[in-house]
């Protein structure tokens, strides 16, 4: 589906025009009132609104009696990630265009999106049922549309209860084990994903997935095996299977193999680019720069795969310290998976090693003009690049609305606290870690950051160690959290089990901050020369800490 774009301002005063034409009757809607609607929406676009933007659109949609005001509404919602005003105005065109099998489309998946899996199954059944050709091709196709921002367990609802009718169709039963793998239940994909096989032995793509729920399942071997002898028993085997085999090869880390099945690919059919970029991925994963430097230089001539073949090149100028480079790369990747985080490690670097807030800030309202599904994302990086300049109240307005775009994104929230607790408002910022804990009681994440929060800005200590302590029963080997349960240790006067929490921390995280507790900790236990050298090879991996600073300084005045 095409992203709408931004509409310039002399195309909305032609659209308001056109949608405006003769004077509304007394029983027509208000047109009018429509054109301010969208005019609305485009000035909230403007002002990077998207929510308001989205919400003019669909008042507009329901006042008019045009489908394409209707569908821009839906469509609108639909990519900026609004999925209950989409809803609405997708509603509303099906009632204007009931015909329209696009919007009939749009309202199945918004159903699914929003957990109305019963109204999802009716909306899908219809699309399946009045399109000819055989079920289990028209099952097949709606994978991409189960597959997108939904619960995957819904999604195997949804697509069990459309294939339940079609139980001798081999693609039907492939379609369900797709869903089942995505959504974990690793059993009953493979149980569908053999039926599949068993009623049509020769589809490659069943026998592929089958081979991936066995690695899922942990039968590395196995998956493996199969593979290999789908590959040894067939004259001239398909390269796709050439490819499985790779990918299952480099997942368990026997890179040499994958790389040997690669190169037979690229011997039968040296165009495949796909079987290129694997080359170039196994190469990276595998620390060979060089070689993977000059495999994704090849793929970005061909056309092909070119945002993977940036974002790999940022990646690797990244580790090469070529700032700019990297900078110029990742700033390139503007579609596909990796754009969100090849923006904001563009934006990083700017700010970071260029010191130009402004040009990060540039680049990120440049990407959400240009994709709009990514517009929410750009507005959470801008405010987390503000925040790493110091401009702590920009950095909060972003925050907020971010926070009022995805009310539910717990990081989202945990980093406005966060800001909170920087700016000096820790009262507000405790609120705000007691309100996730509230809502995600469950989550290590809010649990640990409201527990350490506690321990390093005040005295409850108690309380921080009850929560820190819940938080490592749901992640035990979390570094993080063992340190925050070592610096309550050490609040609570427990130096000797702080140390012992804070070295095994260090041992999986060798963090600055983590450093910095160590060091605290050794001159609380009267251990100040094993101290001073912990901080001085700390400082030496991190020379530009203010921690490490504000350690030294109140520790060891005296120290050269």
């Amino acid at each position: 589906m095409h992203e709408p774009r931004r509409w310039p301002a002399a195309l909305v005063l032609s659209v308001l025009v056109a949608l405006a034409g003769p004077a509304a009757a007394a029983d027509e809607p208000d047109y009018a009132d429509v054109n301010a609607y969208i005019l609305q929406a485009e000035m909230a676009l403007q002002r990077d609104d998207y929510l308001m933007a989205v919400v003019e659109y669909r008042k507009a949609a329901e006042l008019s009696d045009n489908p394409d005001v209707a569908r821009q509404a839906a469509a609108t919602g639909l990519v900026y990630g609004f999925d209950e005003e989409a809803l609405r105005a997708a509603k509303r065109w099906v009632e204007l265009d009931g015909d329209s099998r696009e919007a009939r489309l749009f309202l199945a998946q918004l159903s699914y999106r929003t957990g109305d899996t019963r109204a999802a199954k009716r909306h899908f059944a219809r699309l399946v049922n009045e399109k000819d050709g055989p079920p289990g091709e028209q099952l097949v196709k709606l994978l991409p549309y189960l597959s997108e921002d939904g619960d995957p367990a819904d999604a195997v609802a949804i697509m069990r209860t459309l294939a339940k009718a079609h139980g001798d169709s081999s693609l039907a039963h492939y379609a369900v084990a797709t869903l089942a793998l995505r959504s974990g239940d690793v059993d009953h994909a493979i149980e569908r994903v053999q039926r599949a096989i068993e009623l049509d032995p020769e589809h490659l793509k069943s026998k592929l997935l089958y081979s991936r729920a066995l690695l899922a399942r942990g039968d590395v071997d196995e998956a493996i095996d199969y593979t290999a002898r789908i590959i040894g028993d067939d004259f001239d085997p398909d390269p796709d299977a050439r490819m499985e085999l790779a990918i299952l090869y480099m997942m368990a880390g026997r890179a040499d193999d994958a790389l040997s099945q690669v190169n037979q690919i690229l011997l039968e059919q040296s165009g495949r680019t796909d079987a290129v970029r694997l080359m170039a991925i196994i190469n990276f994963h595998e620390g060979r720069l060089d070689a993977a430097w000059d495999d994704f230089n090849d793929i970005l001539m061909s056309g092909q795969f070119r945002m993977d073949a940036l974002f790999y090149l940022g990646r690797i100028s990244d580790q090469r310290d070529e700032i700019d480079r990297a900078i110029r790369f990742y700033s390139g990747v503007r579609r596909g998976s990796n754009a969100i985080a090849a923006q904001r490690r563009a934006a990083v670097l700017l700010v970071e090693e260029n010191d130009n807030l402004k040009a990060a800030v540039q680049l990120l309202d440049d990407f959400a003009d240009d994709s709009p599904s990514n517009a929410v994302a750009a507005t959470q990086t801008r405010a987390m690049v503000l925040a790493l300049a110091r401009e702590y109240d920009e950095a909060l307005k972003y925050y907020d609305m971010a926070v009022r775009f995805r009310p539910d994104d717990e990081s989202t929230i945990l980093s406005r606290a966060e800001l909170l607790v920087r700016m000096d408002r820790v009262d507000e910022a405790l609120a705000s870690y007691a309100d996730a804990v509230r809502r995600w009681p469950k989550s290590a994440l809010s649990l640990n950051a409201y527990g350490y929060t506690l321990a390093d800005r005040t005295d409850r200590y108690r309380e921080a160690e009850k929560l820190i302590r819940k938080a490592i029963k749901y992640d035990p080997d979390s570094p993080a959290i063992i340190d925050s349960l070592g610096w309550v240790l050490f609040k609570l006067g427990n130096f000797e089990e702080a140390l012992a929490q804070l070295e095994r921390a260090y041992a999986k995280l060798p963090d600055h901050e983590v450093a910095a507790h160590v060091v605290e900790t050794l001159v609380a236990l009267g251990r100040r020369d094993e101290a001073l050298q912990r901080l001085e090879a700390a400082e030496e991996m991190t020379s530009d800490s203010e921690l490490l600073e504000d350690v030294r300084q109140r520790l060891f005045t005296d120290a050269p």
